[in-house]
């Protein structure tokens, strides 16, 4: 491969010779080896264009060739195949464990929120009427397209969230900041996804607003845990609250009208990619990543995640901070 990542002619021709090689082993009753394709040749392509050359010269109108010796010639074709997916598994899983796993999990992630961005914002100035008027129609298969693509840039976020100790949103000082503006924020962010399944969603502020902490982890707290409320709520409300204890603590909760948690599943809540036991098995998400999240935040801002739900009536996740006042001069 060249320095700009090309495929050059000596990759392209080891790459045949090598699959040559393995289909005359496989004729011979050997084991294929393509121990000699690197991994960023496209050994298939190679393969097919083989695969295509030999069936247009069997067809030839000089060539005569023999029925047995086609199929015999084909079959091999088929197990270098075979052995090529097989490779390309193996290089594949490898790379997903191997030391570079984490590093490569991060760089999709980042590369999946830059176009799910664009496709957010555009679908929300189009919601808005940016476009012109939309039919009812349009505006709920806009709502989708919302939906699902703010589903995949929190999960891209969660993943590079994670894969940095699931707490970098504390790493700076904590700042002066309005505690109405956060829930705002989550408001007119989840909207659609509400409006889309018919629920109500309320944001309830304290009476003290301007606060001490760290606002981003606190917003992404609040908007992951109102992200589920909505997803597994069908009818009803979600509601975010936010409740003065004492002058320096905050009590915030997110309560919802959903299904429930059925109580097998408690003691695994909080573990990131946790895996369902069964079809059908009551889960957050399939990776579980936007809960592990909030309780190691929750847990570094020095409050304690907890959860209280009743099967079809309704899930409740609180936690308590301290985020003091500005000290006045």
């Amino acid at each position: 491969m060249d320095e700009h990542g090309r495929v050059s002619t000596t990759d392209i021709r080891t790459a045949v010779a090598t699959i040559i090689e393995a289909v005359h082993a496989t004729l011979e009753g050997r084991s294929p080896s393509l121990a000699g394709i690197a991994v960023f040749v496209p050994g298939r392509r190679v393969l097919e264009s083989l695969r295509r050359s030999f069936l247009d010269h069997a067809q030839a109108p000089d060539v005569r060739p023999f029925a047995d010796e086609v199929v015999a010639i084909t079959r091999a074709l088929e197990v270098v195949q075979d052995a090529l997916d097989t490779d390309a598994a193996h290089r594949f899983a490898s790379r997903l464990t191997g030391t570079e796993a984490q590093q490569l999990v991060v760089e999709m992630a980042h590369d999946m929120r830059s176009p799910l961005g664009s496709i957010l914002i555009l679908a929300e100035r189009l919601r808005m009427g940016a476009g012109g008027d939309l039919s009812a129609i349009q505006a709920r298969q806009l709502g989708l397209i919302y939906s699902a693509a703010f589903g995949l840039s929190a999960l891209a976020g969660d993943v590079i969230e994670l894969a940095r100790g699931g707490t970098t949103l504390l790493d700076q000082e904590p700042m002066a900041f309005s505690v109405s503006d956060v829930l705002q924020s989550i408001l007119d962010i989840l909207r659609p996804m509400a409006e889309e399944k018919k629920l109500t969603m309320r944001c309830v502020g304290p009476l003290a607003d301007v606060r001490i902490g760290h606002s981003a982890a606190l917003n992404r707290v609040l908007l992951n845990l109102a992200t589920n409320a909505i997803k597994f709520t069908n009818a009803g409300s979600v509601e975010v609250q936010c409740a003065e204890r004492d002058r320096t603590h905050v009590e915030f909760s997110v309560r919802d009208t959903g299904r429930g948690i059925p109580p097998q599943v408690m003691t695994h809540l909080f573990e990131a990619f946790r895996q369902r036991q069964g079809p059908g098995d009551y889960a957050f998400s399939s990776a579980g990543l936007g809960l592990s999240i909030c309780e190691k935040l929750v847990r570094a801002m020095g409050g304690e995640l907890r959860v209280e739900t009743e099967s079809e009536k309704g899930t409740r996740f609180h936690f308590t901070i301290e985020l003091p006042l500005p000290t006045r001069f």
